[in-house]
């Protein structure tokens, strides 16, 4: 009796004490645990989509790898989601006379893209957001999801740009994540660099940004709209715009909490457990049904289902 009085002590402690919280990243968990977390993720799973590119004199290859997983792993902190491993096969052909840069073909990126979401959806992900940190994957990623539409699937997938509108041409910036001067941020620039040094400083060489021209040559003058594939090199031939040589640990402070505002309101809306039901084949005219927590619209009023949904999220979190 002695002695059961303080294994029941310990057992009451033990009961108090929080449970272990489950890691969001697919490689980290046991397969007894991908299936408590697939549950508490509400089977919504998120696929970070980088490159391995050159980056300037001064970034590592990785480095939108490296970035769109830091911001992943810090967005789901606030609404849990699995994330799936590193995944870099996109669209890089125009940097493949650089070093380190892994360019696969493109029927192999669209077809290792949609065998892994397949994959992801066969082990439960209903709810797919691809989160791309790289601008040279945004028109394959367009077209992989319109490709969705050709045959019927169990899972939904979504596209998102994780970097945002705040790290665009124009953004409204504060004067801490200002640049050190006009012309310095854009690829492998001032900017770049101190998204790394937000999570991976000690990868990051500011003093060797000056080792090489980051300016736009402009060596092929097309009409405004005209688009060929050799414009990215006949501007920028070093595979570096701007000048990271400014970039300094005060910026990173910003701009690593800023980009983790779109998953928690992203993981709300597709916890309305949204879910194509396809009926025949689209190949002919389709009849496709969007059940929105139990209720059914046309596919004609998707959008403007989606666009209430959104406006409802943001007001929530205003």
């Amino acid at each position: 009796m002695a002695l059961m009085k303080p294994l029941l002590l310990f057992a009451l402690f033990a009961s108090l004490l929080p449970a272990q919280s489950l890691s969001p990243k697919w490689e980290e968990l046991t397969a007894e645990d991908f299936v408590k977390a697939l549950k508490q993720a509400d089977s919504t799973c998120v696929l970070p989509f980088g490159i391995l590119e050159k980056h300037g004199p001064s970034g590592p290859i990785g480095t939108d790898l490296i970035d769109v997983r830091y911001i992943t792993t810090k967005a789901v902190q606030k609404e849990y989601a699995l994330i799936f491993p590193e995944y870099y096969v996109g669209q890089i052909f125009e940097a493949r006379h650089q070093p380190g840069t892994v360019a696969y073909s493109s029927r192999l990126q669209l077809h290792m893209l949609q065998e892994t979401v397949s994959e992801m959806g066969r082990n439960g992900c209903h709810k797919i957001m691809i989160a791309s940190g790289h601008g040279g994957n945004t028109n394959l990623l367009n077209y992989f999801l319109q490709t969705q539409l050709d045959s019927p699937r169990d899972y939904v997938v979504y596209g998102f740009s994780a970097l945002g509108p705040a790290f665009g041409p124009g953004a409204q910036l504060p004067p801490a994540a200002q640049p050190s001067r006009p012309g310095v941020d854009g690829h492998a620039g001032e900017i770049e660099a101190a998204m790394v040094m937000a999570s991976r400083p000690e990868l990051v060489h500011p003093e060797r940004g000056g080792k090489q021209s980051g300016a736009n040559l402009a060596r092929l003058d097309l009409p405004a709209g005209v688009f060929t594939a050799i414009n990215w090199y006949a501007m920028y031939p070093n595979h570096y715009a701007g000048d990271a040589s400014g970039a300094t640990a005060a910026r990173p402070l910003w701009f690593s909490s800023r980009p983790t505002a779109w998953l928690p309101r992203f993981v709300p809306l597709s916890r309305t457990r949204c879910r194509l039901v396809c009926r025949k084949n689209f190949s002919t005219r389709p009849r496709i049904r969007l059940t929105l927590r139990n209720k059914r619209v046309s596919y004609d009023r998707v959008a403007q289902r989606f666009a209430e949904l959104w406006k409802l999220e943001l007001e929530a979190s205003a």
